[in-house]
């Protein structure tokens, strides 16, 4: 069974409340658990927080598309927009999760947040697009678990 759900948002922040919104609604409508939309969630406040602040420097409207598709064992969100190209999973150093808070470098701990939450991630850019992908695994439902048996 494929099912997606496709949203597109404006590049401000106001419209992450309306997308954590339909990823819930997505993440409820399938029976998944509840850990995969906050962490799904997570990863999508941190990654369109990061562009809407910092990849438009025109300062103009734009759109940003979200794609999720939940395929048996695995869900896939794709992001794409036409922001400033980056890669956020580029090499950086690890932040230091034993520092002081008040002594850590600013910057890398979302990213790292992000590459935590999921499977797999990755970057790539068609034309003057960005496009992050997530894959996050879908554990089986005990129902399914004793159907394989």
């Amino acid at each position: 069974m494929i099912d997606a759900l496709e949203l597109v948002i404006a590049n401000d922040l106001a419209e992450l409340g309306r997308l954590a919104e339909a990823v819930d609604d997505f993440v409820g409508r399938h029976g998944l658990p509840m850990e995969v939309g906050f962490k799904l969630n997570l990863c999508f406040d941190e990654l369109i927080t990061n562009t809407v602040s910092y990849g438009y420097p025109d300062g103009g409207r734009h759109e940003i598309r979200v794609r999720l598709t939940l395929e048996e064992t695995e869900l896939q969100a794709e992001l794409v927009d036409d922001a400033a190209p980056f890669d956020p999973f580029a090499e950086r150093p690890a932040p230091d999760l034993d520092a002081d808070v008040d002594e850590r470098a600013i910057g890398g701990l979302g990213i790292f947040l992000v590459t935590r939450s999921v499977d797999r991630a990755s970057y790539r850019r068609e034309g003057d697009r960005n496009v992050v992908r997530l894959i996050k695994a879908i554990p089986p439902t005990p129902a399914a678990q004793g159907a394989l048996q």
